[in-house]
């Protein structure tokens, strides 16, 4: 077992987002491609996302999970379209990895999906499922404020691949090609039990359960409130909360299976605090850039040798993304993330000793 202090890396890749040259490129990457391997999780600064952007994804959160919890129901939508409001106990995302809650469908945050439709890419044969269309709240200035983030979120998720390239010693548009028409998803989280929510507040309340993302990056904002919690190399769950200004970025499945595990796909969770009697509130937003659907992804070549023999046979991003949301969103146990399943019971044994 490691014995490294778990520390969340802060990078500025300003660099890639400005007119940077060669060399500090270079030494974004360098420092991204040992966060990637050593954590799966890093803090970017030098985003480029105004602050202006940032308050208006912040008032339009507070303006819809502020409604009452039957107003918010009325935009509930079926499971299978990804889109739409999450009431609170209807997910268990530990399900997605094929580990069985101790209760099904605990989980108690709320969250409102939106995401890319077929129409944002006109042309293109698509599996639909996964480019529903997005419902909007009659909200004033809701929908422009989530938009203009959403549109944000999606610039750094590219920026982000194209470091990624370079940290892998790939051709700079490598990542364009798995993700001209992206399963692109922006998930608005609240963490606070709405009025007429009934839930025991023990010590084993779980605000969303431990899990991995899905797709290749994943872009998040969040509150500097505790809660968020992420699995280290010690087997123990450390608290990450983002310093001011940065936003967190993670690894998803799909990267993983890419570079062989050589980069991490990190468990994480998130357990907000209760205090006195009552749990303290935390909000984010998780923008998931997922791939296209259609796209086949495998173990790269340059990340299989003797000593790393390949851990994954090729899918689809559509196969592998519809087994995980069976999992979190249906209550299917995800037979197929065995490793991932295995890392989760790891975290338990090693809690237990």
């Amino acid at each position: 077992m490691s014995t490294r202090p778990f520390h969340v890396p802060v990078v500025d890749i300003a660099a890639y987002v400005g007119s940077g040259t060669a060399e500090q490129r270079a030494e974004v990457a360098t420092e991204i491609d040992a966060a990637c391997r050593e954590v799966g999780f890093i803090q970017i600064l030098g985003h480029g996302i105004g602050s202006a952007t940032v308050a208006g994804l912040g008032e339009a959160i507070d303006a819809f999970f502020g409604l009452p919890l039957e107003e918010k129901k009325r935009w509930i939508r079926p499971p299978g379209e990804n889109r739409g409001y999450t009431a609170p106990k209807s997910e268990s995302l530990s399900l997605s990895l094929g580990v069985e809650s101790a209760t099904r469908m605990n989980d108690f945050f709320e969250a409102f999906n939106v995401g890319r439709r077929v129409g944002d890419y006109p042309g293109v044969a698509l599996i639909e499922e996964h480019y529903a269309d997005n419902t909007w709240p009659d909200l004033p200035g809701f929908e422009a404020a989530v938009s203009a983030w959403f549109e944000e979120a999606a610039r750094v998720a590219r920026t982000m691949t194209r470091i990624f390239a370079d940290a892998l010693g790939l051709p700079a548009t490598y990542f364009d090609e798995l993700t001209r028409h992206s399963i692109d998803v922006l998930r608005m989280n609240n963490y606070a039990l709405p009025e007429g929510t009934d839930v025991e507040l023990d010590g084993d309340l779980t605000g969303m359960g431990e899990h991995t993302d899905f797709g290749i990056v994943t872009i998040l904002w969040a509150d500097q409130v505790r809660g968020l919690q992420v699995l280290g190399h010690d087997r123990a769950w450390h608290d990450v909360s983002p310093v001011d200004g940065a936003l967190l970025i993670n690894l998803g499945d799909l990267t993983a299976r890419l570079t062989n595990e050589q980069w991490l796909s990190t468990l994480h969770r998130v357990k907000p605090p209760v205090v006195d009697g009552t749990i303290q509130r935390r909000r984010s937003a998780a923008f998931f850039h997922d791939g296209n659907a259609d796209a086949v992804i495998g173990p790269l070549a340059s990340c299989i040798d003797a000593g790393h023999p390949a851990l994954y046979e090729p899918v689809t991003v559509d196969e592998h993304v519809r087994a995980k949301l069976s999992g979190s969103r249906v209550g299917v146990l995800n037979t197929a993330a065995v490793r991932e399943g295995a890392r989760v019971l790891g975290a338990e044994v090693g809690a237990a000793t």
